[in-house]
This record gives structure tokens, sequence and C-alpha cells, in this order.
């Protein structure tokens, strides 16, 4: 049965937070700072690029395949070096074994999906049911792997469901394609395509849960993690209609219509989710710009190149430079310049030339060269889903942040267990992730930790006298008293030495050194020498 209802990708603001503030501050301890930059948004990032790139290159190369055109073979080479591209991402989670037995099966499935399209050519029914028993298999197989692989953390069920809707999907697009149904397959496509990201999302979630530590404790599902997640599937997306478009133009065939009827909703998606953050007068500016002198200039730089029209082709790069520097500017200015005009217009003209270069060697034949290229512009695209994500997320920190539950041990006698490490900014406390605006660090061979978070973290209060420049601490019936460059404070009233000044760092958070915290408290230390984690625990 056919599924053609799209879904727009939601970049929705609605839940907003207080921020963080500074050392004058108290900011409460259910805020967490976002980031798309944490090791869990970092790997889900990548299986988006991975995943993706699998979906586009496979219907290429069955589109392809079934019309015999010239560059089929380098588009099916493009796949499978798709699928060895994997490997090291696998062997990094899972080892070497792991990596052979997940190219054993994946790569095998690209061959599966080529059958298919020769049966189909072929009308030979027998050979397209044993193409589909194949896939069937494939299916199962990776679906158990994938189950073992993540410990259960996806489950095998679970996995065999998206990966079926997956090859279903895949099988859609090439028979609508197959019988002429070019608007209906390039429907199916986005909708093929958009799922790829949801598989990643739950692969990745379930990674990080299965190796919390490897992950530094941070989440793959946070509001930070989906922009930057949906910015990579709109800017992905573009990338890869455009190239096929301007394919199908210049070779006159009949899918460049549809296709550009694709790319005009994938704009709609772009312009929706321009709207959600910046507003109608933001998205309307965003379509004017992004519409006139980059997807309409494309259409008109393959018609010059096709013409072989010099002239034309000058005027079009002539437009196509304006736009860089246009929708730099506006970028720039939409993100009160965390996303500056020079990062924007570099990165956009190196977009723009791989697009170019990808129809020039195109036409010239050279086949295996444009899709080189064609999967080095694609993966660009992943860059700048990361640094607009990053821009927007640090222009409107407090509408991204992740509620988290204050700690309160419910029983007297529970073990409380901490978890920091030097250079990260994540904090995890009984399982709690949160992401703290500084981060531990060694200085004269002395380990240093952010006092409020931790204070905060097992339940304490915190207060800054900003004119003293003093820090009290309130945890139950007891008070301490920190000042800033002393190295003293006071316990309940009593002086203790510190051992070591405590003093206000470039976050401007207190830092205080961490063995005499700790031993103050009366927490156990356990120093992970390998990757210099912190593990504190102590019964409450």
């Amino acid at each position: 049965m056919k599924m053609k209802k799209l879904v727009v990708p939601m970049l929705s603001l609605a839940l907003m937070i207080p921020a963080l503030a500074g050392a004058e501050a108290a900011p409460a301890a259910t805020v967490m700072k976002a980031s798309v930059n944490t090791p869990a948004a970092e790997l889900r990032a990548g299986l988006d690029y991975l995943l993706s790139e699998h979906f586009t290159l496979a219907v290429t190369a069955m589109t392809k395949a079934y019309d015999e055109t010239k560059d089929a073979a380098a588009a099916y080479q493009a796949l499978d070096q798709n699928a060895l591209d994997m490997q090291p991402a696998i062997a990094s989670l899972y080892g070497d074994a792991g990596a052979a037995e997940f190219e054993r099966i994946f790569r095998a499935h690209n061959k599966y999906t080529d059958d298919l399209v020769k049966a189909t050519k072929n009308k030979d029914a027998a050979a397209v049911k044993a193409a589909e028993d194949k896939v069937s298999g494939f299916v199962d197989e990776f679906g158990n792997f994938l189950g073992t692989a993540t410990e259960g953390k996806l489950p095998a069920a679970a996995a065999k469901q998206v990966i079926r809707s997956h090859e279903n999907h895949v099988q859609e697009v090439f028979e609508d394609y197959a019988a002429g149904d070019y608007k209906g397959a390039y429907e199916a496509y986005r909708k093929g395509y958009a799922e790829m990201f949801s598989i990643s999302k739950a692969l990745s979630s379930a990674i990080t849960t299965q190796m919390p530590a490897k992950f530094e404790h941070t989440m793959a599902d946070t509001k930070a993690a989906d922009l930057r997640s949906a910015l990579n599937q709109l800017a992905g997306e573009h990338f890869a209609l455009s190239v096929l478009q301007m394919q199908e133009q210049y070779d006159g065939r009949a899918a460049s219509s549809a296709l550009l009827t694709a790319e005009a909703m994938n704009t709609a998606d772009f312009k929706a989710a321009i709207a959600s953050i910046y507003g109608a007068d933001g998205a309307a500016a965003f379509e004017k710009i992004w519409v006139t002198n980059h997807v309409n200039a494309q259409a008109d730089f393959t018609a010059a190149v096709k013409n072989n029209d010099a002239a034309a082709k000058a005027a079009v790069e002539a437009r196509i430079a304006g736009f860089t520097t246009e929708f730099a500017a506006f970028l720039d200015s939409a993100t009160a310049g965390n996303l500056p005009k020079s990062a924007g217009q570099s990165a956009l003209t190196t977009h723009e030339n791989q697009v170019q270069q990808v129809l020039t060697q195109y036409a010239a034949g050279n086949y295996d060269a444009s899709y080189k290229t064609n999967r080095e512009g694609y993966k660009t695209m992943f860059g700048v889903g990361q640094a607009l994500g990053n821009a927007i997320v640090t222009q409107f920190n407090d509408k991204f942040q992740d509620a988290v539950a204050p700690v309160t041990p419910a029983d007297p006698a529970s073990m409380m267990k901490v978890w920091m490490k030097v250079g990260s900014s994540v904090l995890n406390i009984n399982g709690t992730v949160t992401q703290m605006d500084t981060k531990p660090f060694i200085w004269s061979g002395m380990t240093y930790i952010p006092l409020r978070y931790l204070s905060e973290g097992i339940g304490a209060e915190v207060k800054w006298d900003k004119q003293a420049q003093q820090v009290t601490i309130t945890a139950g019936s007891d008070t301490l008293v920190f000042w800033m460059n002393k190295d003293f404070m006071e316990v309940n009233g009593m002086r203790k030495s510190v051992g070591a000044k405590v003093f206000v760092n470039d976050d401007n958070r207190t830092v205080v050194p961490l063995r005499f915290i700790t031993e103050l408290l009366g927490w156990n230390v356990q120093w992970g020498k390998a990757d210099q984690s912190i593990t504190l625990t102590k019964s409450m």
C-alpha cells in the first residue's frame, strides 16, 4: 500500500525554560545547557549521514540501472562504497569482528536490490520473487544482528520492523519509477528519506543507552540533537534532489519535472522550519533568497552547460555568487552573529561549487569523479546542519534545554553516584545527565571541579554574594562558606584549610580542588586514569 503523505520536519520552540546564568545568579538544578555538539549528538549525526546517503544512493543506483544509463556502474560503486564507509564506525563500537559481520550482511543486500532491478527489467516474475525473498532474509538477519549487538537496547523485533519499512520504501520508489509514475516515485522518495533519520535516532539512542560512558552519559534525543538532525535532513535532501534533477534535466528525461516538484516541497519544509524559529517575515526572506538565485539558478546552470553557452553559464555563476553573499548575510543577521557571514559564505560557496562540479563531471562523462564529488557534497551538507544548528541553539539556548529532575534520594541509606570527566561538560548524578556550562580541569597538578553543579546536584542550596565574593552552601544542617582567591573556608563557623585557592574560572564559575571538597563532604573518589573520569560515591 502506497503512503504518499509527507511529514513536515518540526523545529518547535514552544517549550521554554530559564537559561543558565553566571556566577552571580543561582540557576535552577533542573536546567541543562543545550548543545548540538555532545558525543551522543555526534553519533546521531554520523548515522544520519551514512544511513540517509545509503537511501539516496540505493534509489539512484536502482533507477540508473533500470534506465541503463552510462553512469549506472558508477552509481552502484558509490552505493557499495557507502557500505564500506560504515565499517570504521561499527568497529569503534563493536570491534573488528562486529564490523566484519556487519559488512557481510549489509553489503550483500545492495546486491539483492540490484538483482530486483534486473528481474523487473526482464519481467521475470520468478527472479523478482527470488530477489524479494533475499531482501526479506536480509531484514531478518540484520534485525537480529542489531538486536544482539545492542544487547537488546534496540530489540530485534523493532529493528526488523524499521528495516522492513525501509526496504518497502526503496521498492515503492523503484516500482513507481519503473511504471513511469515519477511524481509518485519522488513523493515516496521523500517519505523513505525522512524515515532514515528516525532510524538513526532510534539506533543512536540504543547505542548511547548501551554504552553511556563511551558517550559521556549524553543523550541522542535532546531538543538540540533533534534540531541538528532536522537540519541535516533538510540540507541533505536539498543536495540529493538538486543533483538528481540536474542530471535528469541534462539528459532530457521525464523525471526532471517531478524532481523540481520534490525540490519545491523541500523548500516549503525549509521555510516552515525557518518560520518556527524566526517567524513569517524571516521565512519569507529566506524563500526569496533561496529560490531565485539558488534553486532556480541551478536549473539555469544546467541549461547553460547542456547548450554549451559560455555567456549564459558566466551569468548564472554570477547570480549564484550573489546568492552566497546575500544568504550568508541573512544567516548572520538572523542568528545574531552566531553564524558569521564569512563562515556562512565559505560553506555556501563550497556547496555551490560541489553541485556545479557534479554536473560538469557528469556532462563530461567522468562518472566516477562525478559520484565522488556527489558524495563529498552530500557530506558537506551535514556540516551545514551542524553549523546552523549550533548557531540557533547558542542564540536561543533556553528554548532548547531539556528539563532534568533534581536528584533527591528517597531512601536516606541509598547510594549517591556522581560522574564527571576532565574536559567534559557532562555531569551524571544517579543516572540523571545534565550539561554544565563549564568543565573540570587540571591546573598546577590539581583537579578542579565546579562547586555549584556538584552542590546543587546533590540537593544543596547555593548562594552567591557578589560584594563579599562569597559562596554559601547549605546542605541539611551544615553551612559551608567559601571566599574567592582564599585558600580557606568555614564549616559551621569553623575555619578549614582548602589547600589551594578557590577562584572563578573563565566560564564565571566557582571552582574548588576536587580532593578537598570530596574529603570534606565524605565522598569516595575513583579516578579513571585512562579517560580522566571522576566517579564520586557516598551513602546518603
